[in-house]
């Protein structure tokens, strides 16, 4: 064998209690688990490792990830692979950059300049999605990347290559078009279709609309993974909503970034489990993940009204530089609650500037839109609009309006998985970014104890490679890939904090995958392993 792993304390990704073992690595796969006291000899390699004391489980799965340029422009990764991160779920919230034209690229880019930067730095020589799962196998020379990545097909990327920026519905033919992209998507590897339905343009499409496209999802094999139309006022009912459209389409249904948040949400995480547990015991096909902390992330220019969002990123920034538009908007965020702020008034002091693009406005980075606006003694929607349109709607922010007991209590439930959600980019971008999956496991198993670590670890590997349908991942097991993770059950924690976001953590030693050390002895190889995970027939 090429590696033995001695000694390790096993947590197979089935919640099982943990027991000890050999381990044998051989190709890439694991030949041979020796549990202590079994008879026969202990499997021997070229090189052993000796693991007393730490924890040996699978991979872990990021299920919601915005690395889809950073896994091209950074051969380090060591914000995802440090975590123990083995494969990340790309082509989130509705938009990326797969399938598309020229036309369609150039406004995508600009769109979500505040997730992935404006990609000047990338050479975007792919159209479709094969070709983009292609590039991340040939990237860096041929070497591939640094982490596995799974693509989702983008709802809201493939209605701006249909459709465009209009809010209206698809006529025949692009309907028919949109059909086209998704099942050519879906041929050529992806495992699913995202939606971003609090994003323009993807929330133009109504219901009848994206149950025709989870048709063409479910026919190949695939799954829905929707940011739904609220997360504040009326959440309950956009989960509903999501739930009946993908019984009617019969696609299975994966909630991103599942969770309750602003104040009228206050404790009502039993509600959504509820729904969820009738939905299931009926026969509904859902799973979902959440990162383990309270506030969101996303970009400013979201949380403005879908009608001024109309057109595309030019078209907003001509209402914004109309003082007359400029304030309808400022009428819809602060008095009514715009739909991109979920139905709710937007609350300045909760917004924290989390990254800018334009280097001169990174004195708001860190304070939040109203602290901004209290130094220059205006008013918060003032301070907003100018970085809107200075930053040429390019700044990320934080929103404070989480809450704990919600995110505990969905995180418990048995159809839960890990996803980051994390945008890499900013100064100072949300912590879950480098520290979703030790937080998982150092504080809410470890710490409070809110899963058993076998759970927890149970929900971060075999679960999200279940809803994948991953035939060799996600457990320890012989014939199984080695995408193995090594930790320390009594010290592994997120190092990164709000303050120090890019502070990688702590009690990960080794990550492995493909049998190839990306982590060893806490520091990031040369090794690039990871490839494009394709989905299978």
């Amino acid at each position: 064998m090429d590696l033995v792993i001695r000694n390790a304390g096993v947590i197979d990704g089935t919640g099982a209690p943990s027991y000890r073992a050999d381990v044998g690595i051989a190709e890439g796969r694991i030949a041979e688990i020796h549990p202590e006291g079994t008879a026969g000899p202990r499997p021997t390699a070229t090189r052993t490792l000796d693991a007393t004391g730490l924890a040996l489980s699978p991979g872990f799965i990021d299920m919601h990830a915005h690395s889809d340029l950073a896994l091209l422009r950074d051969p380090d990764h060591s914000a995802k692979a440090a975590q123990g991160v083995t494969l990340e779920v790309l082509g989130q919230d509705g938009l990326s950059y797969a399938p598309v034209d020229d036309r369609t690229l150039t406004e995508v880019r600009k769109a979500i300049t505040g997730w992935n930067g404006d990609g000047s730095d990338i050479d975007f020589d792919w159209r479709t999605v094969g070709e983009y799962l292609d590039r991340l196998d040939r990237n860096f020379g041929g070497q591939g990347i640094a982490v596995n990545a799974a693509y989702l097909i983008p709802q809201g990327t493939v209605r701006m290559y249909a459709v465009g920026w209009d809010d209206r519905p698809a006529t025949e033919a692009e309907l028919t078009r949109m059909k086209e992209l998704v099942a050519q998507g879906m041929t050529e590897g992806a495992v699913g279709m995202s939606s971003g339905l609090t994003y323009t343009p993807g929330m133009y499409a109504k219901d009848a609309e994206l149950a025709e496209l989870c048709r063409v999802v479910a026919e190949h094999g695939g799954y829905y993974c929707p940011h739904h139309r609220s997360y504040g006022a009326g959440a309950l009912a956009a989960y509903e909503e999501m739930v009946q459209l993908t019984r009617g389409s019969n696609c299975p249904l994966h909630l991103a970034h599942a969770t309750m948040n602003f104040g009228v949400n206050k404790g009502r995480a039993p509600e959504l489990i509820a729904l969820l547990d009738r939905a299931i015991a009926s026969g509904a096909d859902i799973s979902l993940d959440t990162y383990p902390y309270t506030p969101g992330s996303t970009t400013l220019v979201a949380m403005l009204p879908s009608w001024a969002s109309e057109g595309g990123p030019e078209s907003v920034l001509m209402r914004l530089a109309d003082d007359g538009t400029a304030e309808r908007i400022r009428h819809h965020m602060e008095v009514l609650g715009s739909d991109g702020c979920h139905g709710v008034p937007i609350e300045w002091d909760t917004i924290e500037i989390s990254g800018v693009s334009v280097p001169e406005l990174a004195g708001h980075v860190g304070r939040t839109v109203a602290e901004s606006a209290r130094l220059r003694g205006e008013e918060p929607w003032v301070t907003a609009r100018r970085l809107l349109v200075d930053d040429r709607l390019g700044t990320t922010i934080l929103q404070h309006v989480g809450h704990e007991e919600n995110v505990r209590q969905i995180m418990r439930h048995r159809v839960h998985t890990g996803g980051s959600d994390g945008i890499l980019q900013g100064d100072k971008p949300h912590p879950r970014a480098y520290g979703t999956f030790p937080q998982y496991l150092g504080r809410y198993a470890r710490e409070l104890g809110i899963l058993s670590l076998e759970e927890c670890v149970a929900h971060l590997t075999s679960r999200p490679a279940a809803r994948l349908r991953l035939p060799d991942r996600g457990y320890v097991r012989e014939g199984y890939r080695a995408d193995l993770v090594l930790f320390d059950p009594q010290t592994v924690a997120a190092g990164s904090t709000f303050e120090e976001p890019r502070t990688l953590p702590v009690g990960i030693p080794h990550v492995l995958i493909d049998g190839r050390f990306v982590i060893e002895d806490g520091r990031r190889t040369s090794v690039l392993a990871g490839r494009a995970v394709r989905s299978t027939p």
